[in-house]
């Protein structure tokens, strides 16, 4: 005759256990959002300062002040966007678990390792999977470069 605890684990729901599984991981995707978001906010204020401050300093300026603060404001935009990349990758991972698809694969569907899940609690495809991508998208940007220097 089983024990109350066997009966107990035999009748509880799959999602319920495995929502128990990932609750640590889903607590650090919300600490990542928050973080992420705050880096973007920094960024925009930092850029928005930048411009003010451009504005203000504009006559007199040496060409390559300008230069300098050309490529500081490039910067900026180029951090906000892998920025806001990972605001997306956390947004999603977020939504797969309002789903109850976190963990799974996207591509493949398969069970995602929960040593990678512990490392990147945003990644949504396996390592197999992932790699695939990856060499997907080097592929194609080589044969780009190819066709370009032609």
């Amino acid at each position: 005759m089983p024990t109350r605890a066997e009966t107990r684990l035999e009748l509880e729901d799959p999602f319920t256990m495995t929502s128990k599984k990932y609750e640590p991981l889903k607590k650090k995707l919300l600490a990542e959002r928050e973080r992420v978001e705050e880096l973007i906010r920094a960024e925009s204020e930092r850029r928005t300062s930048m411009n003010a401050g451009a504005d203000q300093e504009r006559y007199g300026n040496h060409p390559g002040d300008e230069g300098s603060e050309t490529f500081e404001k490039e910067k900026s935009l180029a951090i906000q966007s892998n920025l806001q990349v990972i605001l997306d990758e956390v947004d999603h991972a977020l939504r797969k678990f309002e789903a109850g698809t976190y963990g799974l694969c996207d591509e493949c569907g398969k069970e995602i390792p929960f040593e990678r899940l512990e490392i990147r609690p945003q990644a949504t495809l396996c390592v197999q999977c992932k790699s695939k991508v990856e060499h997907t998208v080097m592929v194609n940007h080589l044969a780009e470069n190819l066709r370009s220097a032609v």
